[in-house]
């Protein structure tokens, strides 16, 4: 039987992102913490999530540095949980999810929408890239490859995947 890789001990950038997002509560609770909600009962009323559950996805995301615990009260003390701006950079990400997921709804089936305060109207969030301005999609135009920390595993995965593009193969990473 193969013996299972665990998260933290892959290289790979995505494998990091999972281990701070990747559970389906966290980016509910981001989610919550985007639209200006902050203490505990606030985010378990929205959610219906369990105080156990809701509490230690808390406290995971206040280590990983995307909340920031701050008591909000003396006595007895309570606590709010503020996004930090790590947690805060995350918000683009979010909102490209929900608009992936959107574009998979037929438009009465969907129970958000994402559109200009100041106008009202809906947006169709895309990445770009920040350089040149063009799309990021899944025309292949934009590949993987190594970078300076990758291990001579990480460098040869990307040779071949870099051999198989040159030679027509997809090579898509």
């Amino acid at each position: 039987m193969a013996s299972r890789v665990r998260l933290e001990d892959r290289e790979c950038p995505l494998s990091t992102t999972v281990q701070h997002v990747g559970e389906w509560w966290t980016l509910l609770i981001l989610h919550d913490a985007f639209d200006g909600y902050t203490r505990f009962d606030q985010f378990q009323q929205s959610l219906g999530i369990s105080t156990s559950m809701l509490t230690a996805r808390l406290k995971t995301l206040v280590a990983d540095g995307l909340l920031e615990r701050r008591p909000y009260q003396e006595n007895p003390v309570r606590h709010e949980y503020v996004l930090t701006e790590r947690g805060r950079s995350l918000r683009p990400v979010i909102v490209t999810l929900a608009a992936w997921g959107n574009r998979h709804l037929a438009p009465e089936d969907r129970s958000m929408i994402l559109v200009d305060a100041a106008t009202g109207e809906e947006t169709d969030p895309i990445v770009v890239d920040a350089r040149t301005g063009k799309p990021l999609d899944d025309s292949g135009t934009y590949v993987f490859t190594a970078g300076p920390a990758a291990s001579a595993a990480m460098r040869a995965r990307y040779t071949e995947l870099d051999r198989r593009r040159a030679s027509g193969g997809t090579g898509r990473a």
